[in-house]
């Protein structure tokens, strides 16, 4: 490990071998950083907090500081980051609440970019990509693979979907079900999100599902459930269309519509 010698790291901090903590860095409390870390210069990791091998944290970043909640009264909270992960400048991640669950975690390979906040008791799935700006607040839960545009704001306890995705200046009141496209303030629905399905390694069958179930639940003026019944039996054997469909019943906020 390299540990520039104006850094501040803890005793009690453990430093996987490979990582480099940066000029004037400070590491306080029970923090874990993976082999093959890279914190730059002027960050800031407050623990309880484990972060995995190979994350990256740029400059000025606030990394596990005590969350912005009035309730927060100094009970054993934590914040978990997986592996290979991009955390770029600015970004704040807040520990978790002991009233939300006590912890805030963020899966593997997401790309966080530069003044991201996410607050308490938030749990990311895997290679999101949240641009600048974007805010998540408390208790938001995001799914695997969810790109979120520019200053996307997300109301507390929001859940959003595998795959689905915002554009510039969304504002996300209720939940968004899987690979939908959402836009605007409020966040309102704009087709499926395509090009992440291609991505995903999903062939042309497959999206045309994703497609038509979409239709059902927001072009055919189908009662909510009746939609939900419908998206069950276009193909009872399709795992997405499955997910689309649990998800919709497990929402307790409703869905954007």
């Amino acid at each position: 490990m390299e540990i520039h010698p104006t850094a501040i790291v803890d005793p009690r901090a453990k430093i996987g071998e490979g990582t480099v903590v940066g000029p004037y860095s400070v590491i306080e409390g029970e923090v874990t950083l993976e082999g093959g870390c890279w914190v730059g210069p002027h960050v800031v990791i407050r623990g309880p907090a484990s972060i995995g091998s190979g994350t990256r944290i740029f400059q000025f970043s606030s990394i596990g500081e005590e969350p912005q909640d009035k309730k927060f009264d100094g009970e054993h909270t934590w914040l978990e980051i997986g592996t290979d992960n991009t955390i770029r400048e600015g970004v704040t991640i807040n520990r978790g609440t002991g009233e939300g669950g006590g912890v805030t975690r963020i899966g593997d390979r997401n790309w966080i970019m530069a003044y991201v906040h996410i607050a308490h008791d938030c749990l990311l799935g895997n290679e999101g990509v949240f641009a600048n700006g974007t805010s998540l607040a408390g208790h938001v839960c995001v799914g695997d693979a969810v790109t979120l545009g520019g200053f996307t704001l997300v109301h507390q306890f929001c859940q959003l979907g595998e795959g689905c995705f915002t554009s510039m200046g969304s504002c996300i009141r209720r939940d968004v079900p899987p690979w939908v496209m959402v836009s605007g303030d409020p966040g309102q629905p704009h087709g499926i999100n395509n090009e992440g399905l291609k991505r995903r390694g999903f062939d042309s069958e497959a999206r045309q599902r994703v497609r038509t179930a979409y239709k059902m639940l927001y072009r055919q003026g189908r009662a909510f459930h009746d939609a939900i019944d419908s998206i069950e039996a276009l193909s009872p054997d399709d795992p997405v269309l499955n997910g689309m469909a649990h998800f919709l019943r497990a929402s307790s906020r409703g869905v954007v519509r």
